[in-house]
């Protein structure tokens, strides 16, 4: 549940000169340093309380812009990341201590974003209100250079092949279901999105796509796939691990989409990759990382997941009589409610995360245990 944002007296002033950037900004990426006040235990599905402690601060400064990012039909213009430090996994939760720093990184992919972080940068919070464990924000930075879509479009290429790391869980949505693999059509797809809705240079998006299936060559690739709850409701079948493409020699020939090959490769660390990115999945960085530097997916969250996943097929498959979309969204809502109150969370605290009335959400865990009953009595 979002914290009411802090009055202008409350907050402190941030006016360093790392902090600046040129008014025409239309790219940019923040880390913040957080710190603890005390060891405390974070619950799963934290990444929601980040994404809408955010969306408060926004609120606060700019009610249209924050009513532009709640709607769900258009795409995402920031992204956020997960707490990235010495998370523990401790039974149902994860234990985050007041010794150690943990980096959250934010991004802005158009210029109302960045905007808004101009004026939010000169009364920054002192801490990240995250449900029962506030974090105090000791420092921010410049993570990915301020910069504009003309810039990055005429940026000069660095290699000839393109080596992308995907820091976190990472998938597409494919004929109604995820999508664990980087397959060039459904990585650039990904990105043209963004680029067509923010850049104001926009490409025909099915020339492009038939270029980059005909042209864009996996060179290697090193995945792990991974099930995680992300989001609001159900769960995801994504991988890390990074990859490289190269172009064939016919694809060079056309000059315009290989620039865009290459334009897209760069936008990928503001935008992230495939889906959720507003709720820390998708996270991506240039070049090819070491397994080492890409975390694996935390115990806690993982086992969540697959615990989602499992329950949402048991009621699916229950309601075949009804079948389509309808169907699904309502299994998952139920199998999201009962795997996170099986982790021992309030009803009250998962209704205020998914939005719903605690009745409802009453209601739905007690359907859903009645559900989960009568298929093992089967």
């Amino acid at each position: 549940m979002p914290q009411p944002a802090k009055s202008r007296r409350q907050r402190k002033e941030s006016n360093s000169p790392e902090l600046s950037w040129s008014k025409d900004t239309e790219l940019l990426g923040l880390v913040f340093e957080l710190q603890p006040k005390t060891d405390a235990f974070l619950y799963p599905q934290y990444t929601i309380g980040l994404h809408a402690w955010l969306l408060d601060q926004v609120r606060s400064f700019d009610p249209e812009l924050s009513a532009y990012l709640h709607d769900g039909q258009s795409e995402k213009p920031f992204t956020i990341s997960g707490l990235e430090g010495a998370l523990q996994p401790v039974g149902k939760e994860f234990l985050v201590q007041a010794s150690q720093t943990y980096r959250w990184y934010v991004t802005a992919l158009s210029a109302k974003v960045v905007q808004w972080l101009t004026q939010w940068m000169k009364a920054l919070p002192e801490e990240v209100a995250l449900r029962n464990v506030p974090l105090v924000i000791k420092s921010c930075k410049i993570a990915l250079p301020a910069m504009t879509y003309k810039q990055l479009w005429e940026a000069e290429r660095s290699s000839s092949t393109l080596k992308l790391s995907f820091v976190t869980p990472t998938s597409f949505r494919r004929k109604k279901h995820h999508f664990p693999l980087p397959l060039p059509f459904n990585v650039f797809h990904s990105y043209l999105r963004r680029w067509n809705d923010f850049s104001g240079m926009p490409f025909e998006q099915d020339a492009f796509l038939d270029w980059v299936d005909e042209n864009v060559i996996v060179q290697q690739v090193k995945l792990e796939s991974c099930k995680v709850q992300a989001g609001k409701k159900g769960s995801v079948t994504g991988f890390v691990g990074a990859i490289e493409y190269a172009l064939s020699k016919e694809g060079q020939e056309r000059s315009e989409f290989t620039q865009l090959f290459y334009t897209l490769g760069r936008l990928a660390p503001y935008c992230g990759t495939g889906h959720k990115t507003t709720f820390g999945l998708g996270q991506t960085r240039n070049g090819w990382l070491s397994s080492e530097d890409i975390p694996t997916a935390p115990t806690v969250e993982d086992l969540l997941g697959q615990r989602i996943a499992q329950l949402t097929e048991i009621f699916v498959s229950q309601r075949k009589r009804i079948g389509g979309e309808r169907a699904r969204e309502i299994a998952e809502t139920w199998a999201t409610i009962l795997a996170r109150r099986e982790l021992g969370e309030s009803l009250q605290v998962i209704a205020e995360d998914l939005e719903m009335p605690y009745q409802t959400v009453k209601t739905y865990v007690k359907l859903a245990r009645a559900a989960l009953k009568t298929d093992l009595q089967h």
